[in-house]
C-alpha cells in the first residue's frame, strides 16, 4: 500500500460532533393530513423537489434524468421487504403476534438465512408476549405448510420455527404466513395491493421489514431513461430494520440507541464504486448509510482493523491522516481479494448528524422524514440548515410526507 495507491488528507475538525446536540432543532410541524396513506399512481406521478446547492425546482418524478448529472453513478438498494408481521391464534383464541426482526445468526446474509429449509430462529417482537406459555408450540397454516412456533429464549425473544413439507425454503412459506409490514404511523392495515406497492421494481435479497421508499417512486420507465442519459446505476444491499422507526426520545440525540442493520456489497460493485468514487449518488438513505460505512470500514482496514461493523460514533473519532473514498474502497478490495470473497457483508450503527463530513456521496434521492428522526438528522447533516428551506417549501407546495409521500434530489453546496 504505497503513497502512490493511496492518498491521504487531514481530518476536517468539523467531523466531530458537539458534546450535544438538541432534539428540538431538528424538528417541524407536520400535519396528519400531510402522510400519505398510499403511494401515487404510477409511481412517476410523485412530485419531486429538486434542490441543487442551493436552487429549488418542482417537478415531477417522472422527470428525475433531467437533473441528474451525465456520468452519475446512481447507487441503489435492492433489498427486499419480507412479510415480517406473523399472526398466531392460540387454542384458547388468543392472538400473538410475532415480528421478524433477524436471523439468530447475524454473520449470514439474511437473504440465505431466508433460503433454510425445514426450520430457522429468528429474533422477533412479540405482542401479548404474556399469552404465550413455556413450552407452548404455536401453529398456522401457510398455504400447503403448517409452520410451528417456539418460543426459545423469552430475554431475547428468539422463536424457533419449523413447517413441513419440511423442503421448502422459508422464502416460499413466509409469503403464505405474514403480512407486510407497513410503517405504524400509517395507522393502517396492509392490503393485497401494499404487497406490490411497499416494494421496490427493482428488489431481489429478501430480508427487509421497512422498504427503502426513496426508491418506490421508480419504474421501468425511469430506470431506461437514466441510463439513456449515461447515468450508471449500481446495487448494493442494506436489509432495512425495524429500528428505522425508533423515534428519538433523548433530548441530546447523541445518546440515541442506534440499531443495528446488516448489508450486503459484491466485488463488482465495490470495484466500480472505487472506479467513479467522485460522482456517487444515492438512491435513499439507507444506501448512503451503507456507502458511508463502506467507506469507514476501508479507514478500519487500512488502520488494521478487519472486523466489518461500523459503531454509532465511529466515524467521529480521531483518524487523521483519512483516506480518500477511491483509497477506501480499493483497501477493501484488496481485502477480499486476499481472501479470496466474492461478495463482502458486514453491520452497521453508523450515526449520521450535523457535523459529520460525508465521504463519499454526493447527492441523494430521499423522501421526506418525520420530524425528530434520524433520517431528519442525515438529511440536515448533508444540506446543512437549508433542510428546513427544503422542508418548509415542500410543505407550502403541498408536497406528501413519508414513506409513501412524494420525493427529492438534494445536492448539498459545494464546501470550499
Amino acid at each position: 500500500m504505497g503513497n502512490e495507491t493511496y492518498v491521504f488528507f487531514a481530518m476536517n475538525p468539523n467531523d466531530a460532533p458537539t458534546s450535544s446536540i438538541s432534539l428540538q432543532d431538528y424538528t417541524y410541524h407536520l400535519p396528519e393530513n400531510r402522510i400519505a396513506a398510499h403511494p401515487a399512481e404510477p409511481r412517476d406521478a410523485s412530485k419531486l423537489l429538486v434542490y441543487d446547492q442551493g436552487n429549488m425546482t418542482h417537478t415531477h418524478f417522472r422527470c428525475l434524468s433531467d437533473f441528474v448529472p451525465a456520468h452519475t453513478l446512481l447507487v441503489f438498494n435492492d433489498t427486499k421487504v419480507i412479510p415480517a408481521r406473523i399472526f398466531f391464534r392460540r387454542d384458547t383464541g388468543g392472538i400473538v403476534e410475532v415480528f421478524l426482526l433477524q436471523p439468530q445468526n447475524n454473520d449470514q446474509p439474511v437473504h440465505e438465512a431466508m433460503r433454510q429449509t425445514a426450520g430457522c430462529t429468528w429474533q422477533c417482537m412479540i405482542g401479548n408476549k404474556k399469552r404465550w406459555k413455556p413450552g407452548e408450540t404455536l401453529q398456522a397454516a401457510a398455504g400447503e405448510a403448517t409452520v410451528s412456533a417456539i418460543l426459545v429464549d423469552a430475554e431475547t425473544n428468539l422463536v424457533h420455527f419449523s413447517w413441513q413439507p419440511a423442503h421448502l425454503p422459508f422464502s416460499e412459506v413466509l409469503p403464505h404466513l405474514g403480512n407486510i409490514p407497513l410503517p405504524p404511523y400509517l395507522n393502517r392495515q396492509a392490503t393485497g395491493k401494499d404487497t406490490e406497492q411497499y416494494q421496490t421494481v427493482y428488489s431481489r435479497h429478501e430480508g427487509a421489514v421497512a422498504a427503502p421508499t426513496a426508491g418506490l417512486h421508480f419504474t421501468d420507465g425511469v430506470l431506461e431513461s437514466l441510463k439513456s442519459k449515461g447515468v450508471d446505476c449500481e446495487f448494493i444491499t442494506l436489509h432495512v430494520g425495524a429500528g428505522t422507526f425508533q423515534p428519538i426520545k433523548a433530548e441530546n440525540v447523541l445518546h440515541h440507541p442506534m440499531h443495528t442493520e446488516q448489508m450486503v456489497f459484491t466485488k463488482n460493485s465495490i470495484a466500480k464504486l472505487a472506479q467513479t468514487p467522485d460522482s456517487i449518488f444515492a438512491v435513499g438513505t439507507t444506501s448512503m448509510r451503507s456507502l458511508e460505512s463502506l467507506y469507514w470500514y476501508g479507514v478500519k482496514l487500512l488502520e488494521g482493523e478487519t472486523r466489518f461493523f461500523i459503531e454509532k460514533l465511529y466515524p467521529y473519532q480521531n483518524h487523521a491522516p483519512l483516506p480518500t473514498a477511491g483509497a477506501a474502497f480499493r483497501a477493501v478490495l484488496e481485502s477480499m481479494e486476499s481472501q479470496n470473497l466474492d461478495e463482502l457483508a458486514g453491520e452497521t450503527q453508523i450515526m449520521i448528524v450535523p457535523g459529520y463530513v460525508f465521504r463519499v456521496c454526493k447527492g441523494l434521492v430521499t423522501n421526506y422524514h418525520q420530524p425528530g428522526s434520524t433520517l431528519i438528522l442525515l438529511v440536515a447533516a448533508f444540506l446543512g440548515p437549508d433542510w428546513r428551506r427544503v422542508y418548509e417549501a415542500a410543505l407550502e407546495n403541498e408536497y406528501r410526507f413519508l414513506s409513501y409521500g412524494d420525493s427529492s434530489l438534494l445536492v448539498p453546496r459545494q464546501v470550499l
